[in-house]
């Protein structure tokens, strides 16, 4: 059976007129069991086969598709999606009487059969595919965990930004998807997008003899999330500011704008599902100070799974005169406030130099680089030695790298999300 527990790590003291409460709450879950053990499980694969694809990405995808199948758990409903400036049902086929079919080993040697198909050709519209999904995914209403990959290696061309942003839209709480690009042609801003609507990572593959690994590892992730779906639900006290609430850990997404109100004072925010892990969210509210030596309940957070609390934490707050108390920031806010001001210095420098402010960029990657130090993220500096000469990393003295790769920068952008654990 499933457990959960919740952590708070703050200091809880606050200076005379001080009105702003920071804590960093820890949630682990243990005992999740596989997908399918709180209710159905349903997966979609969804295969990029516009002509771009053709030759060597084509050939891996197929690979990593089928890699991927035999990683589905028998009794899971699946699908795969072959997507073009179109979404068509590669497996079950077109012809089919059902959307999704159950995993089997007659059914997996099927799908693996379709995926051997799979030809390139054609355009590239994503919110296409996303669409399919949806449909897809609502033909098996007994599955409440669902979960897609969705592969691409190009821009989104041949539909608008705002028929893509419908469509994920209409997606966001049906199902998660994790995005991932091959090659240098497609755009990380578009891929991140789908992923953070629909609770999921977005990554690089770099090399196409890579993505069959990735795949599995990506499916195999998703197969070992026995807890179709939580949300985190934050009370403030009457009167309070709720300035944000963001998971910071095992990487960054912001869920403030995602709140559905569960009573005037309590709101929820979306989790996806869980597996054995822990999450770490930075939750921020603003309270009325009070005289020193008050004391209050600044928030209440807890894990909610079928509307049943699982786990729950106190963030509080403590009015003193004792500047020793207040001064002391906490170890764990100051690590991921510099995490989070860490991923925004590098889409920004990365942008910056995209439209050629060079200027600006070498201001920004150099303050990423003094971040990535100071909280021991060392695959972000490493990522950032690709794209800048490091000059004094602890004064974020840096200069544009001559010879930095596009495949480089996008290496850089899509792990900038990507947060180190502090040790607590």
């Amino acid at each position: 059976m499933a457990e959960f527990s919740a952590s708070v790590f703050q200091n809880e003291f606050l200076s005379d007129g001080a009105t702003d409460v920071h804590a960093i709450v820890t949630v682990t879950a243990s005992g999740t069991g596989a997908a399918g053990s709180d209710g159905a499980a349903a997966e979609i694969i969804i295969v990029d086969c516009s002509g771009s694809m053709t030759g060597e990405n084509l050939t891996a995808a197929k690979r990593a598709a089928a890699v991927a199948v035999d990683q589905i758990l028998d009794g899971t409903f699946f699908a795969v999606i072959a997507g073009s400036e179109r979404a068509d049902r590669a497996f079950p086929y077109p012809n089919a009487s059902v959307s999704m079919v159950r995993m089997e080993a007659g059914a997996r040697a099927a799908a693996k059969e379709a995926i051997g198909f799979l030809q390139a050709d054609g355009g590239t519209a994503m919110g296409t595919w996303l669409t399919l999904a949806r449909q897809l995914f609502a033909t098996v209403p007994e599955a409440t965990q669902r979960h897609a990959i969705l592969l691409t290696d190009g821009k989104n061309e041949h539909e608008s930004r705002m028929q893509l942003d419908a469509a994920i839209r209409a997606a966001g709480g049906e199902f998660q998807c994790d995005v991932r690009g091959v090659g240098s042609r497609w755009i990380v801003e578009e891929a991140r997008t789908i992923a953070s609507a629909l609770l999921g990572t977005v990554g690089l593959i770099a090399n196409p003899a890579d993505m069959a690994a990735d795949f599995e590892s990506l499916m195999r992730a998703s197969m070992g999330r026995g807890v179709a779906n939580g949300e985190l639900r934050v009370w403030t006290p009457q009167g309070a500011q709720l300035l944000f609430v963001r998971q910071v850990a095992p990487n960054l997404e912001d869920l403030s704008a995602r709140r559905t109100a569960v009573n005037p004072l309590t709101g929820a925010y979306p989790t996806g599902a869980w597996g054995d892990e822990s999450r770490e969210y930075h939750v921020a509210v603003r309270v009325a100070s009070k005289p020193v030596g008050a004391e209050q309940l600044a928030a209440r957070v807890q894990l909610s799974v079928r509307d049943q609390v699982v786990a729950s934490a106190l963030v509080k707050a403590r009015w003193t005169d004792d500047s020793a108390l207040t001064a002391r920031i906490d170890p764990a806010v100051a690590h991921y406030t510099g995490q989070t001001e860490l991923a925004s210095a590098i889409q920004d420098g990365l942008a910056a130099k995209a439209v050629g402010d060079d200027a600006t960029a070498t201001v920004k990657l150099g303050r990423a680089v003094q971040l990535a130090a100071v909280t021991g993220n060392d695959e972000a500096t490493a990522k950032l030695r690709k794209v800048v000469e490091i000059d004094n990393p602890n004064e974020g003295t840096v200069r544009l790298k001559r010879g930095a790769t596009r495949l480089d920068e996008m290496a850089l952008d899509t792990a900038s999300t990507k947060t180190t654990r502090v040790r607590k």
